[in-house]
């Protein structure tokens, strides 16, 4: 159950072994003036911890309960703004694509391609997203089992290396799909998705949602977000995802399952302070299968 291979984030490379990584920001890109003042307060917060810090934020929320919902920028502003945050802020930036279209144009900005759950079994973005040599973030399906995911793995592999790339791939556990407007997060999922050699994320905001639990959208139970977050960072993760926004009650998207922003360098002190002691103190998982005599 190690981890491998490299991931590289934007300027910098995080190696196996080293410190939790993490990916944070608004669910979705409201404003270029949301976007950096989150960004730098994120930013300086994990400077502070030491936690290697990747903005993300989407130009378009392509899968929103309702026809009426908030789904962002759009492709061109939203690219806009993500590099406005790169620069001005000077941090690498992810946000997801749901077209092979959409890849390059995004790819030209982002450090991160993100394969949005519900898309993560479409072969050709897939494949699109691993040409580029940028990471590449998928989220596994509430569909599939985390045994699935060696698919996606081979995916990525066989894009990137058709195009000469190393590839350069976490893979993102984002809860299972449990009866009606319920999601599960099945522990054993992290250290079997770690089987295949690279990092693996925990999406400890979306894992709450209660999908269309609203009716005309998603609800959420933000309670739990912490304590799944400690499961799983004992479970072995590498990276932690998480959506925060500085007035989570006024946000155009996942009101009900969003970091407030305040709450943020707290949650990620507790959150680094164990993932460093099971790095520290706990040795590598050791098989369970019964020696051969």
């Amino acid at each position: 159950m190690t981890v491998t291979h490299s991931l590289k984030l934007g300027d910098h490379t995080w190696n196996p072994g080293d410190p939790l990584f993490v990916f944070a920001g608004p669910c979705v890109i409201e404003d270029e003036e949301l976007c950096l003042f989150t960004a730098e307060k994120l930013s300086k917060i994990c400077d502070r911890l030491g936690i290697t810090y990747v903005f993300k934020a989407s130009y378009d929320k392509a899968n929103r309960s309702s026809i009426k919902s908030f789904r962002g920028p759009g492709l061109e502003k939203g690219v806009e703004i993500l590099a406005k945050v790169k620069s001005e802020i000077g941090v690498p930036v992810l946000t997801d694509v749901h077209d092979v279209q959409e890849v390059a144009y995004a790819a030209e900005v982002v450090d991160v391609l993100q394969i949005p759950a519900f898309l993560c079994r479409q072969t050709s973005l897939v494949h699109a997203a691993a040409k580029f040599g940028r990471a590449v973030n998928v989220k596994k399906g509430q569909f599939l089992s985390p045994w699935d995911a060696k698919n996606i793995v081979e995916k990525v592999e066989e894009g990137a290396h058709a195009a000469g790339k190393e590839p350069n791939l976490s893979l993102t556990e984002r809860g299972a799909s449990f009866g009606y407007q319920n999601l599960v997060v099945d522990m054993k999922a992290f250290p079997a998705m770690r089987e295949f050699g690279y990092p693996v994320v925990f999406d400890c905001t979306h894992s709450v949602q209660l999908p269309g639990g609203l009716g005309h959208a998603t609800g959420g139970q933000r309670e739990f977000i912490e304590p799944l977050a400690r499961a799983a960072i004992g479970a072995g993760i590498d990276g932690l995802f998480m959506e925060a926004h500085p007035e989570v009650s006024e946000a155009k998207s996942d009101k009900t399952n969003q970091i407030p922003l305040d709450k943020a360098e707290g949650f990620l002190t507790r959150i680094k302070g164990l993932h460093d002691f099971i790095r520290e103190t706990l040795p590598p998982q050791q098989s369970m299968e019964p020696d051969e005599n």
